[in-house]
């Protein structure tokens, strides 16, 4: 955009400026050269003149600065030291006696220092981005920072090979209240970066430059003055190993930075603190990730906005700029977008348009949509006070005045006047909320006026034509500071504001570089509120770090010349180091008239800018590509390469993808990939397109211009410019058109270039290039071809990924007609019926709160009903959305008209909402056409749920929701048998419906778990629960999204937004409740096999395995113990069985019994059982409408006084022989109450027991709904109109199991089908078992189950059901414990050795191996320890021994799962969410954070190659150390694999053959010191079976034989203490390690019941 031209006075004053900028203050310099030896040693300074005049003559004397008068180290990453200041004259007026720095290792690459004023508060920047940070310290700060006590010094040094970074004892520190100045010494030479300015090149020359940095509207002609930006930040090359820092001192007061021969650097800046970041990073690359993951990562543009574009400063009118769009679309210049800018206003007010020139821009939009076009305008910030055309009112102005939007005077009262282009303005203040309410309502109502697609931000710096106001400014030390640094001007409001004027952030003095920042901040807010979910553009001029995040940046008011295009390459690529990837200068200059050679050159550049827009002023000659005439070299040209750019747009669009996610360059400078070559260095005219395109523009007039690592001579004639593809390269491609709306239509390619080894990878991230966050598909190409040099590939890609494809007829046996007849699309593509793309709902009406919104929608009945005659469509229905808290969401979908069934699971929501935005880690966006939810990750703008698409369906007895997700990392839904832990996307579903079905591939078994766990692609994590328990599925697709199918109910979702895995578990038990604490006793290992014959058969077992010396805490008894299957009652073959549990139980075993829920009800004789449930009239009955009889099922008991035939077939036993049974409704009261009946009766009268096992709790039956078959009411329900892909799907929802419109009762008297509750029969189950055992037996026992839903965990452990004994089974059951983690079930396990089918012996005992470290640890199959032979015995001894010598470990994190949600067998990911591998590991995991399992799962092997995350590793058997690394494990047929994790410490007890001797044994604790030499953990204790809680926390924090340990106590029983017995610590010396003891102990606790 245009800007006032300076005056001749201006002009001088810059020349005189430019002059003195040569003689500019340096170093440790405190004033210009021409000072005198007096004033300098009236400081207390040094005086020697030099010869040159750049060099100081006036410097410190090696007493000058700040001493260390104490220094603490609060942990291993942090310092923190009080600083007192050596006696001398001040410099610049107050100086500051004491100062505090407080220093930080932040990350392993990032640390920060801070020294401030600890008395008075200074002004700090309130960085959005950086204030939402989390420290994730890992390496020790000493091994980085060093102190200096006197004079006061910081070394820094990178850790690995001790080198000084930067070193500040060269030069003593100043902090004054308007003068602070820090000098550091610097490595080499080789710096970047620096800004805003105009840098000649790329690498700065450090022979005494200084560079004022403070936001400036100004001319970038080449001079060293500050300019719109405002970037304390420069990158250094140490060598050409490519070793790399950064350095950012996070402060916005006016400064200057001097670059000095030594090399060195120097700050002087006029206020605030020293907030330094300095980052690591092994190449240059990585010093920009890691700067972008302080500040903000870049936005993820729109992908029409790497088109073309068009703009000037005055068209004159619309008609010209209608002509000038039609001349350029006729020579059908590739080109996307047109701008207008101020002169589209009414006398360039903004929020206005010139009703007479510009009378038709409201259709403007629309004119350039109809040929795949788009509309950008500007606006800038000063607000005139005038009123418009006609004398009508300004509104806008007056709305902001009455929301005292304004920044003020010095009073804080008076609105601040000055002038701009409308005449007389005032100037919003972004920083104030009132303000950002106003600019988001204004922006909002100019869009409803004229429609545009992107928003264009200038004269932000903040540019003002009076000098700081209308009334001037008044002379104090804001506005006249003793000290101004190198500024433009040399005047502090100079072309801007007052500074003493006030904003809600503070002194504008203070926070003036932070205007265009906090315009972007606000700007954002409108943006989102218009264009909600679809991505837009956002172009500011004046930036801060940080800005990238939201927008992008040109490089400002240019001139058509030589030089200006050549110093265009150095800004870019500063701006990739700054965060800001979308850059590009304007083309062919702004100011005076372009040549057409230059614009030629200019265009052939430009065509590779991020940001490729032709941009220039009024008055001078139109430069647009067609103006040059239709067949001229200038169009021939600019279409050749756009056209270039427009084939290579996946490819950059891929960069930019990188960039948001990654934090990597777009335009990168040759050194980045080149660094080991020095030649690269000061390369700054060329430049890379990411890693694999060289663009060599012609930079000069008639000028010929770069093979391999050396310069070339290359011909370039008047139309082409250089560009290089390099080897090993594949660039995506698509076949380009006039605009990307159109080259999106077409089909895709790829360009192989082959490297010297003849091979060649790249990448595609591919999306709708419209959506807010990244809906993606991401492909990887990798080629090994050895016969050609360059080829390209057309994939058929064409349209695949703008519409997501639905299946629209998931049904078998789909045809074009069925497909047609749902009014679906057919298609020869899978799948072939899908659904067009507003099928689905609209929003009719939205009310939003700041607790949430409610949102009325209805179907779009253009299309036809979903097809199933059976199930009516819902066509109105309403959405609320509640802000639960911070972390958590809910939104239901239901139908207001009806009382539709809900599921009736008790959830712990707060009480309050999170009724402050600020506050949540998310924001929602909807959208209308048709209806959905997006939901978007504040940190970071990923979408994480985005139902926006097609095939939205809620009918009766099909409802259908599909959202896109953000990446293909998803975890979780069950319960069924997965392969892998992470899903595969390629079209999987998966049904969910409790069964009594042994575990198989895509099989519905026992539990329904309809949540899952998404990794996003920035490493962070998040959950979705949809709280529905009718017979569902879900399907993955590869796109990758995620299509929800439920037969009934309601949608009822709730999101957790983590951030990291952990969190997201922690989060969801929050809601659903936390896992259980089970017993002491039930962590020990267990016995159990169906088919016991009689009592003495266990009491066999039991001597055997006491005399093999087999820890072994609990033996069980199955089905076989009741008399024909009867619960309750004692079979004649275990009449011995209570006696023998007596004794077993004195002997400190523990005894656990089964129950099923059927109760026989064809008794002869008294049945108690059945008797007491139909007088409380426990049992599930048909509806009263129909009848009053019980709805009788078949299961396991026997009729009396039969001999079962076991030679017939399976269904005649169970006709002649099963007798009738009933199922209690574990929803009602009185059922709960007879239940606890029953077993008080059982237990006080028949055996005692510690545990109760409750199984077939689907529930299971043996015939098919009730016997005979026939279920009463309506037949739909057992086989409705959509069947997901359930097992025996054919048969039926009853198969199995009872019929569908069976009637069950809730505790509150409501009715409910069994259709809609089925999966929740064994949740019901659960509680009132767990209640009477509690109450039965007045201790914690454990009850373990089989069917599950979501918060059974609350209750309950589980096991993962009648698997086979096959070695797959042994990683799958891996898969299984780390999903029930996620479902908030810590207490699991799987059968040991399978359930069905012989075991073998290898697979059994590396299956006892890896079940020693299930939670739950059951052998269940006959096979026991004892089984096989001596060997066999010895080590299951050995191994069970390792699990009951760390059983207070695991203990503690049950406690931990109890009291936090934390998991208990973790996968790898959750610890390392950072490292990729691990993301995709299932063969391996974790005991918590700090014990690393990885068994043998495969037979015959003995190597197991396995991964070992970053971090120090002990191995648990040798002590010996590993890190980060795959790795091969020897591993024999008698040993597992175990390793514990540097810097924990892990609480252990001798083991004994039960927990009940264990328990008796000294404690001890394993300390595992990290690389840090420090350790920590937590332990917790009580007496194993009541409801107490004692916690001991410790903290092992040096090599020495010290322990710091604490204790609390809330209820330990007959306990005075615990014994701490040896303390066994981890170490190592060379390659070998070794236990050291380091002390024993013992920790007094104060008894206090609870």
């Amino acid at each position: 955009m245009a800007k006032k031209r300076f005056s001749k006075l201006e002009v001088m004053l810059m020349v005189m400026f430019t002059i003195m900028s040569v003689i500019s203050i340096a170093f440790i310099v405190l004033f210009a050269t021409g000072q005198s030896g007096e004033i300098c040693q009236e400081r207390g300074c040094c005086w020697s003149p030099r010869d040159e005049s750049n060099v100081p003559w006036c410097f410190f004397p090696t007493n000058y600065g700040y001493t260390v008068e104490s220094q603490e180290t609060p942990n291993s990453y942090a310092i923190k030291a009080k600083l007192t200041r050596m006696e001398s004259p001040p410099l610049f007026g107050q100086h500051i006696k004491e100062l505090a720095i407080d220093a930080e290792m932040q990350t392993k690459n990032r640390l920060r220092f801070k020294i401030y004023d600890p008395n008075n508060k200074r002004f700090e920047v309130p960085h959005e981005h950086i204030l939402s940070l989390n420290p994730t310290p890992s390496s020790p700060i000493n091994n980085t920072l060093q102190i200096t006590q006197k004079p006061f010094g910081l070394t820094v040094r990178r850790e690995e090979n001790q080198n000084v970074v930067f070193d500040t004892r060269m030069a003593p520190i100043v902090f004054e209240d308007q003068y602070i100045q820090l000098s550091a010494k610097l490595p080499s030479h080789n710096i970047y970066g620096l800004g805003e300015h105009v840098h000649r090149q790329y690498r700065h020359d450090t022979n005494w430059r200084t560079w004022p940095i403070f936001t400036r509207d100004a001319f970038p002609n080449g001079g060293t003055h500050n300019l719109y930006g405002h970037y304390p930040f420069f990158l250094c090359l140490e060598d050409n190993s490519g070793k790399s820092f950064g350095v950012f001192l996070l402060n916005s007061n006016a400064m200057d930075v001097t670059l000095q021969p030594a090399p060195a650097v120097t700050y002087r800046t006029i206020g605030g603190v020293l907030d330094f970041y300095i980052f690591f990073g092994d190449t240059p690359e990585q010093v920009v990730h890691e700067f972008l993951e302080l500040i903000g990562k870049p936005v993820i543009p729109a992908y029409w906005s790497l088109g073309f574009q068009l703009s000037r400063w005055n068209y004159g009118n619309l008609s010209i700029v209608k002509e000038t769009v039609e001349r350029n679309r006729a020579v059908d210049l590739p080109y996307d977008i047109q701008y207008t800018d101020i002169d589209y206003m009414e006398d360039k007010k903004d929020f206005t348009y010139d009703k007479v020139k510009f009378a038709e821009l409201p259709q403007f939009a629309e004119f350039l949509h109809e040929k795949g076009q788009k509309y950008i305008l500007i606006l800038d910030p000063a607000i005139a006070t005038s009123k418009r055309v006609g004398d009508a009112l300004y509104e806008s102005y007056d709305r902001g005045t009455a929301k005292n939007a304004w920044v003020t005077e010095s009073d804080g009262v008076t609105p601040l006047i000055g002038e701009v282009w409308p005449g007389e303005a005032v100037f919003p203040d972004y920083t104030s909320q009132a303000c950002i309410d106003w600019w988001v309502d204004e922006y909002e109502r100019f869009y409803r006026e004229v429609k545009h697609d992107a928003l264009w931000i200038d004269m932000n710096e903040v540019s003002n034509f009076k000098q700081g106001s209308a009334k001037g400014c008044a002379s104090n030390n804001l506005n006249y500071p003793p000290f101004i640094p190198n500024i433009l001007d040399n005047l502090m409001y100079s072309k801007t504001l007052c500074m003493d004027a006030k904003q809600s952030w503070g002194n504008h003095y203070d926070v003036h570089s932070l205007y265009g920042y906090s315009m972007v901040l606000a700007s954002e807010k409108a943006l989102q509120r218009v264009f909600g979910a679809n991505r837009t553009l956002l172009l500011t001029r004046s930036s801060f770090p940080g800005v990238g995040k939201y927008s992008g940046h040109w490089l400002g008011d240019n001139g058509a010349n030589w030089n200006d295009i050549k110093w265009a390459i150095p800004g870019m690529l500063e701006f990739g180091l700054f965060g800001i990837p979308y850059i590009g200068a304007d083309i062919c200059g702004f100011f005076d008239d372009s040549t057409e050679e230059l614009c030629r050159r200019w265009m052939q550049v430009g065509a590779f800018y991020p940001f490729s827009r032709n941009h220039n002023a009024e008055g001078y000659k139109p430069q647009d590509p067609a103006v040059y005439g239709a067949d001229s070299a200038l169009v021939r040209s600019s279409k050749h390469y756009l056209n270039i750019r427009y084939t290579l747009l996946p490819y950059l669009y891929t960069l930019f993808y990188k960039a948001h996610t990654a934090g990597e360059t777009v335009v990168r400078p040759v050194l980045h990939e080149f660094y080991s070559d020095s030649a690269t260095w000061t390369v700054d005219r060329q430049f890379l397109w990411g890693k694999y395109l060289l663009i060599t523009p012609v930079l000069d007039p008639m000028e010929q211009v770069g093979d391999r690592k050396r310069h070339v001579e290359m011909y370039l004639p008047a139309e082409k410019l250089g560009l290089h593809i390099r080897g090993g390269a594949i660039l995506p491609t698509q076949k380009p058109n006039v605009t990307t709306t159109y080259s999106r239509r077409n089909p895709m390619g790829l360009i192989i270039a082959l490297d010297d080894h003849d091979s060649a990878a790249g990448e595609l991230f591919w999306d709708d290039g419209d959506s807010r966050g990244i809906v993606s598909f991401f492909l990887f190409f990798f080629f090994f071809v050895c016969l050609l040099v360059c080829c390209v590939l057309l994939l058929p890609l064409t349209g695949f990924w703008i519409l997501l494809r639905i299946n629209c007829h998931p049904e078998d046996n789909a045809d074009q007609a069925k497909c047609e007849a749902r009014g679906c699309i057919w298609d020869v593509s899978a799948p072939n019926c899908i659904y067009p793309e507003n099928y689905g709902y609209n929003v009719t009406s939205l009310r939003e709160s700041n607790e949430g919104m409610t949102i009325d929608i209805i179907r779009n009945t253009k299309y036809r009903s979903s097809g199933r005659p059976q199930s009516r469509d819902i066509d109105t229905l309403r959405v609320d959305i509640k802000y639960h808290s911070s972390d958590m969401l809910q939104f239901k979908i239901y139908d207001p008209n009806d009382d539709r069934y809900e599921v009736p699971v008790e959830l712990s929501v707060p009480t309050t909402p999170e009724t402050e935005e600020s506050n949540r880690l998310y924001r929602v966006a909807i959208v209308k056409y048709p209806f959905g939810i997006q939901i978007i990750r504040n940190s970071t703008g990923t979408i994480i749920w985005d139902s926006s698409v097609p095939g939205f369906t809620f009918s009766d007895m099909f409802i259908q929701v599909t959202t896109r997700l953000p990446s293909h990392y998803v975890y979780g839904f069950g319960e069924t048998e997965h392969k892998t832990f992470k899903h595969d996307l390629n079209y999987h579903t998966w049904g969910m419906f409790s069964k009594d079905q042994p575990p198989g591939y895509k099989m519905n078994c026992y539990g329904v778990h309809p949540f899952y766990m998404g990794l996003e692609n920035t490493a962070d994590a998040h959950g979705v629960l949809l709280l529905n328990s009718n017979a569902m599925d879900v399907t993955l697709l590869p796109s990758p999204a995620l299509t929800y199918r439920t037969l009934g109910g309601i949608l009822d979702f709730y999101v957790f937004m983590g951030p990291t895995p952990e969190m997201v578990v922690q989060e969801y038990t929050q809601l659903i409740g936390r896992p259980v604490l089970p017993a002491y006793w039930s962590l020990g290992f267990q016995l159990c096999r169906y088919g016991y014959a009689n009592d003495k058969e266990i009491e066999t077992l039991y001597t055997e395995m006491k005399t093999a010396g087999i820890p072994y805490d609990v033996q069980y008894a199955d089905i076989d113990y009741m008399e024909r299957q009867l619960n309750f009652v004692l079979d004649k073959d275990f009449q011995g069985l209570p006696a023998l549990v007596d004794s077993m139980r004195d002997e400190g075993m523990r005894f656990i019994f089964i129950l099923d829920p059927a109760i026989s009800g064809n008794e002869t004789q008294p049945y108690p059982a059945f008797e007491r449930g139909i007088a409380a009239d426990v049992f599930i009955k048909w509806p009263q409408t129909i009848s009053d009889g019980i709805v009788w099922g078949k299961v396991w008991p026997d009729y009396p006084n039969v001999t079962v035939d076991e030679s017939l077939d399976w269904d005649t036993q169970v006709e002649l022989y099963r007798s009738y049974t009933a199922f209690p409704d574990f929803f009602r009261n009185q059922t709960a109450d007879w239940w606890h009946t029953e077993i008080k009766d059982f237990y006080e009268n028949t055996m005692k027991f510690d545990g109760i096992w409750i199984d077939m709790n689907e529930p299971a039956s043996f015939v098919h709904g009730t016997v005979g078959g026939k279920c009463l009411g309506d037949p739909v329900l057992e086989n409705p109109p959509y069947m997901p892909p359930l097992e025996s799907k054919h048969l039926g929802l009853n198969h199995k199991t009872l019929c569908m419109n069976s009637e069950q009762i809730l505790s509150d008297g409501r009715r409910v089908r069994h259709y809609d509750v089925h999966s929740l029969y064994g949740w019901s189950h659960s509680k009132p078992t767990y209640d009477a055992l509690l109450d039965v037996t007045g201790k914690r026992g454990i009850v373990v189950t089989r069917s599950t839903y979501p918060s059974s965990g609350k209750w309950v452990g589980h096991w993962l059901g009648d698997n086979n004994s096959g070695w797959d089974q042994l990683y799958k059951s891996i898969i299984g414990m780390m999903e029930f983690s996620l479902f908030g079930i810590s207490y699991t396990g799987a059968d040991i050795c399978g359930f069905f089918n012989p075991a073998e012996y290898e697979m059994c005992l590396r299956w006892s191996q890896l079940g020693a470290f299930y939670p739950y640890s059951r052998n269940h199959n006959g096979k026991d320890p004892v089984s096989w032979d001596a060997a066999f015995a010895t080590a299951t001894r050995d191994v069970l021994n390792i699990r009951y010598t760390l059983l207070p470990y695991l203990y503690t994190l049950m406690f931990e799962a109890h009291t936090k949600g934390s998991t208990v067998i973790r996968p790898l990911l959750h610890e390392f969410v950072d490292d990729k591998t691990t993301w995709e590991i299932y063969r391996q995991f974790l005991w918590g954070p700090a014990l690393l399992i990885s068994p043998a799962l495969d037979p015959g092997v003995t190597t197991v190659r396995g991964y070992i995350p970053k971090d120090r590793w002990y191995d648990f058997h040798t002590v010996s150390t590993l890190h980060s690394t795959m790795v091969d494990m020897p591993t024999p047929l008698n040993h597992i694999n175990l390793h514990v994790r540097g810097g924990y410490i892990l609480p252990w007890q001798k083991p004994e053959n039960t927990t009940y001797y264990s328990r008796k044994n000294p404690l001890g604790l394993i300390v595992a010191l990290s690389d840090a030499g420090t350790a920590k953990g937590s332990f917790f204790w009580d007496d194993g079976e009541g409801i107490g809680k004692q916690k001991v926390t410790f903290e092992h924090v040096q090599k020495t034989q010290g322990l710091n340990i604490q204790g609390t106590n809330a209820g330990m029983r007959n306990r005075r203490e615990i014994q701490l017995g040896l303390i066994r610590h981890k170490e190592t010396t060379g390659c070998k390690g070794r236990y050291t003891d380091i002390g024993h102990g013992t920790v007094k606790i104060k008894q206090e019941m609870t």
